[in-house]
């Protein structure tokens, strides 16, 4: 995989991540190359698996999705069933932005992004809080975003 990162991969994957949807004329013409060199790198890089896909990115400002609150949650199991049970039930749950397990003092962190306080209490109390085995849990509410996610590789 470490072949495919070149500089001019990563000129290519950094225009892309800023706008996937720009004409391949105007990719290769940043990066310095012509059109076929350049889907050539693309198709590679797809077909190896390190672009994964395309997608629209929207707004959860726009949507009314403006509460950004973090959850830890400890488990009172871990074995490997009931990690599976949560982890299933977890994906199930809209408002669940990012869920990671956490090796530290607590098992799992969730982003959740929810309309506003009330929405957010709905949420824990009716479908958080019932995820199995779920023991208990601690939120911390985000009052600024100073970065959000929009990673792109670095080209040097």
């Amino acid at each position: 995989m470490i072949e495919l990162l070149d500089r001019t991969n990563r000129k290519i994957i950094g225009a892309l991540v800023a706008n996937a949807r720009m004409p391949i004329t105007e990719l290769a013409r940043k990066v310095g190359l012509s059109k076929t060199p350049v889907a050539l790198r693309i198709k590679q890089m797809e077909d190896a698996g390190l672009i994964t896909g395309y997608r629209a990115i929207l707004s959860p400002l726009k949507l009314g999705l403006t509460h950004v609150t973090y959850v830890t949650i400890n488990l009172s199991d871990t074995r490997q069933k009931a990690l599976e049970a949560f982890n299933e039930g977890v994906r199930k749950v809209p408002e669940v932005e990012e869920c990671y397990m956490i090796a530290g003092g607590f098992d799992y962190q969730l982003k959740l992004r929810t309309r506003d306080m009330p929405h957010f209490r709905a949420v824990m109390a009716e479908q958080i809080s019932n995820l199995p085995h779920v023991h208990s849990t601690s939120s911390y509410v985000a009052m600024e975003a100073v970065v959000e996610a929009n990673w792109a590789m670095p080209v040097e």
